[in-house]
């Protein structure tokens, strides 16, 4: 009963935001995510994006010209440039668009993160749902 309760926790808790939200018309904090993906290159960075979108994951996608990055790697030091996708959807989303980039991605462990977004311009933030479809 207790792995049951915890697995339905993200499905209870996304059709309690939606229920509220309907009734109440305002905007439930975390309805909405930012997620940070990295890329080895634009073109790598230009085909993740397109498939998120033509698999609906997102209403839009940022991608930031090459930044430098520094972190560790089996121990090492590492030094590169990247690519960096800045993705809006739905925070219900967040586990298909993590599961689907790890599948299409060239990294061994790609960089994957998200935020939900706990305030915004509430017709941008309306546009992001009617953009991405629901579960």
């Amino acid at each position: 009963v207790v792995t049951l309760s915890l697995l339905m926790y993200p499905v209870l808790r996304s059709l309690a935001l939606q229920l509220h939200s309907a009734i109440t018309g305002s905007y439930v904090s975390g309805t909405h995510s930012v997620a940070f993906i990295n890329c080895l290159n634009e073109q790598i960075a230009k085909d993740i994006a397109r498939a998120i979108m033509d698999k609906k994951l997102a209403a839009y996608v940022n991608i930031l010209p090459k930044s430098l990055a520094l972190y560790f790697w089996k121990g090492e030091l590492e030094e590169s440039t990247e690519i960096l996708l800045i993705v809006k959807t739905r925070t219900s989303k967040i586990g298909e668009l993590s599961n689907y980039v790890r599948s299409i991605h060239p990294f061994e462990i790609p960089e994957i993160i998200s935020l939900p977004i706990d305030q915004g311009n509430p017709l941008y933030l309306k546009w992001i749902e009617e953009s991405v479809p629901r579960d």
